[in-house]
């Protein structure tokens, strides 16, 4: 009997070995995988709302909501190139963001996804073989009671690589763009700020995208 009792303990030993084994295995493959989707760019919340354009069609240029109520109204256009800097990039998905004129990320009060967090203005572009992109929207206002200067969030989608943000828009002429806070900007795929003028009655911001550009683990 003591010896049918040993058997059965040390069977019981090796089966929690087995498992105890197994499980760390499967957290060592985990954080493996998740470090793996980390991916290009780094961390980056609310990326994945550059999905969220539903059964909307892309093209290269985008119109956001509110632009024809709003002042002063304002043209961001550029051109999306590879990491080259010379060679157009086609088939990009660009995602912006932006607040309202009183400094809101603005809700209509039917969002869904990150439209709970970002509002109603915003829109998406898909590039074709020129690289080129405009989006038409207005002015946005820097946080209410904060020192944030004027912005507009952007992400990037390429066809053979992760979501990833770039650096936001920001406007020269802003009195909250410091020159520390100019000394800060990251420049991800080439620098966000810009210098507007003013064409046919709109104010106008060229923003150039280098594609991989001072951008994390791009390969």
């Amino acid at each position: 009997m003591k010896m049918l009792i040993d058997s059965i303990r040390i069977k019981q030993l090796v089966s929690a070995t087995t498992i105890l084994l197994v499980f760390a295995a499967c957290n060592s493959q985990s954080d493996k995988q998740t470090n793996i989707k980390t991916g290009v760019g780094g961390p980056c919340e609310g990326c994945e709302a550059i999905f969220e354009y539903g059964d909307k069609v892309l093209s290269t240029i985008d119109t956001l909501p509110a632009f024809s109520e709003n002042e002063p109204k304002l043209k961001i256009t550029g051109t999306i190139f590879e990491r080259d800097g010379k060679t157009p990039a086609k088939d990009v998905i660009v995602y912006i963001y932006h607040t309202n004129r009183e400094g809101i990320y603005e809700q209509k009060g039917n969002e869904t996804g990150w439209g709970t967090r970002h509002g109603f203005i915003r829109g998406w572009i898909k590039t074709d073989l020129d690289g080129k992109y405009t989006f038409y929207t207005f002015r946005p206002a820097s946080y209410p009671n904060r020192d944030e200067p004027e912005h507009i969030h952007m992400t990037v989608k390429e066809p053979t690589r992760n979501e990833y943000y770039i650096s936001d828009i920001v406007f020269d002429d802003d009195p909250l763009l410091t020159a520390d806070k100019r000394n800060s900007l990251r420049d991800r795929c080439g620098s966000g700020l810009v210098k507007l003028k003013v064409e046919n009655n709109i104010l106008t911001a060229q923003r150039d995208i280098i594609l991989g550009k001072n951008i994390p683990n791009y390969q």
